[in-house]
């Protein structure tokens, strides 16, 4: 089967460091911290009181009362990061068939705080069956991609991959493969993440996941720093439009780089740690080099997993080393989740336009808040700690890495025609 080229034609976040792509990209490079206060709900009595929330966030400002009280929190973020994306392709059904256009929305949890919200409800009630009639559509992670095909009249494959905070970085993969076989013109990918809530910060404060340096949240959230000590909770969503690129080029679309290969694998090791040796890591990048035709030598920067987690950021770097070999010392290496948190469902599409702007821009936003060297880090890698860096690169890989031991790593190339 013969394998069309892929290309990007449309990008759309809502983040805790900007609520634009602009916004966004403007905030990684200049090294915006979206720590603060937990206002979604009262914390005082938890482990951890801080997050990276999506500021000034009004409902109403992109739906009517009704619609809102329909939609989870983590389906308004997905349907308006996917909005902006759709507006920013360009694509019309003047230009676009739009039997031939997929959608692939996703997140790790779902609805989550609303399921919470009623169940505690209906425990304060004599216990009569009395629910909200959307309560099992706010909840399902596949609601968003529903939402957004009746809205524009996408006919294509929707669905939602669920792999924890692989989710959305497993979408963009099918979303590729849909396209390059032939099968479909565009692909809207992505997801979003909104568990900042009793279950969402209790069940990983439980796992002792979370950071708990609450009296110093700004810097909480630092990615191979010696004294890290967990992830910091974060919401919002990516969306990517994803377009076979004679199609693309057909319509005059601008593009901003082009996505080349993908790879997935197990850990098989553990539900919640990562393989000490990033086991599933090594095999994710290898098979994403593989499938783009690739040498790991042409990799200029790597978006990681990095998530501040005593483990991971141990086992993630380790993997760096065994696929690139002496090479793993001339990448551009960060963690966008020191500035964003860890948005969980969303990371992988949040971070793949990142990695998309920094091939665009020539720039690679920082990894913040590293203060001492961790002796079991190889230090001489380039996790570009505290300041963004001008680079020219060509071709950058992202990593996510899910709950389950499932992994999925994108490579995405700088458009050259």
């Amino acid at each position: 089967m013969e394998s069309k080229r892929v290309v990007v034609t449309g990008l759309g976040a809502i983040t805790p460091v900007g609520n634009t792509v602009k916004d966004f990209w403007e905030g990684l490079v200049n090294g915006k911290n979206g720590a603060g206060e937990i206002t979604r709900f009262d914390s005082s009595l938890f482990k951890t009181h801080f997050a990276c929330e999506v500021k000034g966030y009004k409902p109403e400002d992109f739906f009517d009362k009704k619609t809102e009280r329909k939609y989870d929190l983590f389906a308004q973020f997905d349907i308006i990061a996917a909005d902006e994306a759709i507006a920013d392709s360009g694509i019309t059904p003047e230009n676009t068939d739009f039997d031939d256009v997929g959608v692939m929305l996703t997140s790790g949890i779902g609805g989550v705080n609303h399921f919470y919200n009623e169940m505690m409800e209906y425990s304060k009630t004599d216990l009569v069956p009395r629910f909200s009639p959307f309560l099992i559509t706010k909840m399902i992670a596949n609601m968003p991609g529903g939402v957004i095909s009746i809205k524009y009249g996408f006919r294509g494959p929707n669905y939602a991959t669920v792999s924890a905070c692989a989710s959305s970085a497993h979408a963009i993969i099918d979303a590729f493969n849909y396209i390059r076989y032939g099968k479909n013109k565009v692909v809207v990918a992505g997801g979003a993440g909104a568990a900042i809530g009793v279950c969402g910060i209790g069940g990983f404060n439980a796992m002792h996941a979370l950071s708990t340096r609450n009296d110093d949240p700004l810097t909480a959230s630092r990615p191979f720093d010696l004294h890290r000590d967990g992830f910091v909770m974060g919401e919002g969503a990516g969306s990517i439009v994803l377009e076979e690129y004679e199609h693309a080029k057909a319509r005059e679309a601008k593009i901003y780089a082009e996505i080349v290969g993908g790879g997935a694998s197990a850990d098989a090791y553990h539900i919640t740690a990562p393989h000490p040796e990033g086991k599933g890591g090594v095999l994710s990048m290898k098979r994403a080099l593989a499938d783009a035709e690739i040498a790991p030598e042409v990799i200029d920067h790597i978006n990681t997993h990095g998530t501040s987690t005593p483990a991971g950021d141990l086992a993630e770097p380790l993997a760096i080393k065994e696929v690139f070999g002496e090479h793993a010392y001339n990448i551009s290496i960060n963690s966008t989740k020191s500035m964003t948190g860890h948005l969980l469902g969303g990371a992988g599409a949040v971070e793949a336009i990142a990695c998309i702007l920094a091939l665009k821009e020539g720039i690679i936003p920082p990894t913040i808040n590293h203060f001492e060297d961790d002796p079991q880090i190889d230090s001489r890698l380039d996790f570009t700690f505290n300041k963004a860096r001008k680079r020219d690169i060509t071709y950058a890989l992202s990593n996510s890495f899910g709950f389950g031991g499932q992994n999925a790593s994108v490579i995405f190339k700088k458009f050259l025609q």
